[in-house]
C-alpha cells in the first residue's frame, strides 16, 4: 500500500495542509516543524505522486555538498576541492547566449558578447551548511532528493545517534537507487547501527504503514550499493600524535576533545587513549574536556585543564583551531610554549605552520580528499575496492612541542 500524505502528517504530528506547505515550499513554516515533516517523509519513503515517482529516476545538474561549518577551514578546503572538479572544460556553445555558468556556480558574460560555452557535464555545486545540526542535515538530504541531485557529498564526522543514522541511511539509499551518486568524504562508512533492519528499533516499535516500510527497506537493502567512502584515519593520527609527546618525555597530557556524539571526536580520543594505554600512562577523566571545534572553546578548555591539574606538561587539541585558543590561554597565563607546556593540534590547517610557535599537528589530505570526492561524484574516478578508502594522517612535528620543562 502506498504511503499517503495523511500518513506523513500523522507521523509528523501535523495537519496534511502543513505537510503540503512544506513539500511545496509556498508558505512559511516553522523550522522545527519543517524538519519534523521532512524526517517523516524520509522515514516513510513518501513520494509526492505518480509522475514525481517517475521523475525520481532522472537526475538534475545539481551537486549537493553538506558541511558542518563553512567558516571552518577544514570544511572550506574540502568543499572548494569538490567544487573544482565540477567542470571538465569540454562542452558546447549555446548559440546567442551571453551568460556562462562557471564551476563555482557563478554566472558571467562571455567575452565580446559571443555565445556562451557550457561544459557538457557541467554541474552546479551547492554547499549546504548544516551548522552541525542533525535536523538540518536530514532536511538538506531530503531536499536534494526532491531536486533529483546528480550527486551528494557528505563531509566531516557523523552524528552518533541510532535514529538519525537510520533516517540518513534510508535517505541515502533512496538517493542512490534513483541514480544519485553518494560520496562520504572525511566521514566513516555507514555502520551496522545505521542498517535498515534497525530503523524500527531506533524509533521504537512500529505498526501499520511504518512496519511495511521497514520490511521493504530490509528487503531492498542489499540491492542498493553502499556509498563510496573516503575516511580519514583519525584514530591512527591521534595515536601517533600522542606517541610523539610520550617520546619527548610527557606523561601528564591534557586533551581538548571535540563535541560529544560525533564520530570524529570519539575516534581521535580513542587514538589518544590507545597511545597512553600502550605506554602504561594513566588517563584520569579530569584531563579531558569536551567542546566545539573553535578557538574560544580551546581557550576556555585550556584554563579549565590547568585549574584541574596545574602539573600538566602538554595539551593536545582535537583540531588546530582549538589549539590556537589553547596557545592564547597559556600565553595569557604567562606560560611559554613549549618551554613550560607543549601544545599540539590536528588537521594541519593553512595557518598552523605560520602560528607562533609553529604548531605540531597531524596533516590530513583535505585537498586531495575533496578533489577525489569530486571526481567520484562526477563519475570520473573508479571507486576504491569495497567502496571504502582510508586516508592516512601524517605527523607534522614543529616548534610547539619539546621535552618537558625541567
Amino acid at each position: 500500500m502506498a504511503v499517503t500524505l495523511a500518513d506523513v502528517a500523522t507521523r509528523a504530528r501535523v495537519s496534511t495542509a502543513t505537510v503540503s506547505r512544506v513539500l511545496n515550499g509556498n508558505y512559511p513554516v516553522a523550522e522545527n516543524t519543517r524538519a519534523r515533516v521532512l524526517r517523516a517523509v524520509a522515514e516513510l519513503e513518501y513520494v509526492v505522486n505518480g509522475p514525481a515517482s517517475a521523475l525520481a529516476a532522472a537526475t538534475s545538474d545539481l551537486v549537493g555538498i553538506l558541511v558542518n561549518d563553512i567558516a571552518d577551514p577544514f570544511f572550506g578546503i574540502i568543499a572548494s576541492a569538490v567544487q573544482s572538479e565540477m567542470s571538465t572544460g569540454t562542452g558546447q556553445h549555446i548559440g546567442g547566449g551571453t551568460v556562462i555558468r562557471t564551476g563555482d556556480g557563478d554566472t558571467r558574460r562571455s567575452p565580446g558578447g559571443g555565445p556562451a560555452f557550457v561544459p557538457a557535464d557541467e554541474k552546479l555545486a551547492v554547499v549546504c551548511n548544516t551548522g552541525g545540526s542533525p535536523e538540518r542535515e536530514l532536511t538538506y538530504l531530503t531536499l536534494l532528493q526532491r531536486q533529483r541531485a546528480a550527486a551528494v557529498v557528505l563531509t566531516g564526522g557523523a552524528v552518533e545517534d541510532a535514529g538519525h543514522a537510520a533516517a540518513v541511511t534510508a535517505t541515502l539509499k533512496r538517493l542512490a537507487s534513483s541514480g544519485t551518486r553518494v560520496v562520504l568524504c572525511g566521514r566513516p562508512p555507514l555502520g551496522p547501527e545505521a542498517d535498515a533492519r534497525k530503523i524500527g528499533v531506533a524509533a521504537g516499535t512500529r505498526t501499520g504503514v511504518e512496519a511495511r516500510i521497514v520490511e521493504r527497506a530490509v528487503q531492498q537493502a542489499d540491492a542498493v550499493p553502499p556509498p563510496v567512502t573516503l575516511a580519514f584515519d583519525n584514530r591512527g593520527g591521534a595515536q601517533r600524535l600522542t606517541e610523539h609527546l610520550i617520546s619527548l618525555g610527557h606523561q601528564r597530557i591534557g586533551y581538548v576533545a571535540g563535541p560529544v556524539g560525533r564520530t570524529t571526536t570519539r575516534h581521535r580520543l580513542e587514538g589518544h587513549r590507545a597511545a597512553l594505554a600502550a605506554h602504561g600512562i594513566p588517563d584520569p577523566a579530569h584531563r579531558t574536556v569536551h567542546g566545539a571545534y573553535d578557538r574560544a572553546v580551546g581557550y576556555d578548555a585550556a584554563l579549565e585543564l590547568l585549574r584541574r591539574d596545574s602539573t600538566l606538561t602538554a595539551v593536545i587539541a582535537a583540531n588546530d583551531t582549538a589549539a590556537l585558543g589553547v596557545c592564547a590561554a597559556l600565553r595569557d597565563r604567562g606560560l611559554r610554549i613549549p618551554g613550560d607546556i607543549s601544545v599540539a593540534g590536528f588537521d594541519d590547517l593553512p595557518f598552523s605552520a605560520d602560528a607562533a610557535p609553529a604548531l605540531t599537528t597531524v596533516r590530513l589530505p583535505l585537498q586531495e580528499a575533496g578533489a577525489r570526492a569530486g571526481r567520484l561524484a562526477m563519475g570520473r574516478e573508479t571507486p576504491p575496492p569495497g567502496e571504502i578508502a582510508t586516508l592516512r594522517g601524517d605527523l607534522m612535528v614543529r616548534e610547539s612541542t619539546a621535552s618537558p620543562y625541567a
